[in-house]
Parts: structure tokens; sequence; C-alpha cells
């Protein structure tokens, strides 16, 4: 497996915001998205195998794991991966950009697979798998980031048009201005989360966190 970076912090985005996480980084990236805040997981980092991650994940000491990228389901190690966090305990959020099939995933109520459709502004949405929103289960999350009102509006068609099992989380580009999207989000009463991110509040722009 090729991991860009691990590191201890908070979550900073979705259901479990706040959490002390160890955060998994894979490298490698099949989307360009626009307003990418990692682009610099598209390419470099360390291979190591399933048993170096588990290692340094065990001694961070903590339960919550994210497997991040970059995107973490190009490399095939994440299933086994996956799986072996899984057996020690550990609670795993998956991140994932939509775009390829999470139906290899296990059904375990311990991982969380956290969707990201990308909407129009990414320039990337005609890559989305709309039938992985069907394979979407309460436990997970599906998330929108937007920038604009085109975004935020064809977020509103996904949504009535699939009708997700799973909590929705609205975050801006760049995680911190949030008026636009809760006067959307009420005007046009979406039950959705408007969240920010965490992480850039605290450290602002930084890696590592």
């Amino acid at each position: 497996m090729l991991i860009n970076e691990m590191f201890l912090s908070i979550q900073g985005e979705g259901r479990t915001m706040g959490l002390p996480t160890v955060f998994v980084r894979l490298s490698g990236c099949n989307l360009d998205c626009h307003w990418c805040d990692t682009r610099y997981a598209s390419e470099g980092g360390s291979e190591m195998s399933v048993e170096d991650v588990l290692s340094e994940v065990n001694g961070k000491g903590t339960r919550h794991v994210c497997l991040t990228g970059g995107e973490p389901l190009l490399s095939e190690g994440t299933p086994e991966l996956v799986i072996r966090l899984l057996e020690k305990g550990k609670h795993v959020t998956l991140e994932t950009n939509g775009s390829l099939p999470i139906t290899g995933l296990p059904d375990h109520p311990e991982l969380l697979i956290s969707l990201d459709y990308k909407c129009p502004s990414s320039g990337m949405e005609d890559r989305m798998l709309l039938e992985n929103l069907d394979h979407l289960r309460p436990k997970d999350q599906l998330k929108f980031v937007v920038a604009d009102e085109k975004d935020l509006g064809r977020a509103e068609e996904v949504l009535r048009e699939r009708c997700p099992n799973c909590p929705v989380i609205f975050t801006p580009v760049g995680g911190l201005t949030l008026a636009p999207v809760v006067e959307f989000v009420l005007k046009r009463n979406l039950e959705v989360r408007v969240l920010p991110q965490l992480h850039k509040i605290i450290w602002g722009e930084r890696r590592g966190v």
C-alpha cells in the first residue's frame, strides 16, 4: 500500500466530528476536483504492508481510524486493511469519492462509509456512480461539498431522486462559509446537516492535522 501520511488528530468532518482519530492517507486519486484541498496526496508516499499500517495505527492508542486519500479504494490492500482493523476492534471510517464501487466492502456495524458526491463545481460529477447511493446504510454518510447555488440545487436533485438511506451532510468548499448553505437548507426544507471542517477552524490550511 502506498501511504502518503499517517497522523493522530481529531475528526474534522461528518458524524464523528471531534473524536480523536488516526488518519491513514493513501496516495493516488482517479479524480481531479477543481477545489481539491489534498492535491499533494495524488502522488508520492511510502510503500507499507497491511501489517506495518496496523502496527502504526495500534501505536496511536485510539479506537477511531479514518482511511482517506487520495482515493483509498484504488489500493488493492484497502479491503484487507479494513477487515483487519475491524478485527482489532477499531471503528473505521472509509472516505471515498463516489467514483468506484463500494459493494466489495464488509457489512460491519463498525465500518462507516463516507461517500463524497462530487457536485458540478468539482468538474468531476460525470464520474459519479449513482448506484453507490443505493448501497449506503443508516450508519454511513453522504457528503456534498458545495461551492455555489448550482451545486446546492444539484445536491437537492440527487437527494430527491435517490432518497439515500443515510445521514446527509452539506459542507461549503473551504469548510468555513456556512451561512449561504444554511439559508438554502432552511429555504428548501432539507433534512440535512450543515457542517464546517472543524480542523480548519482550529489549525487553518495545514497538513497532518
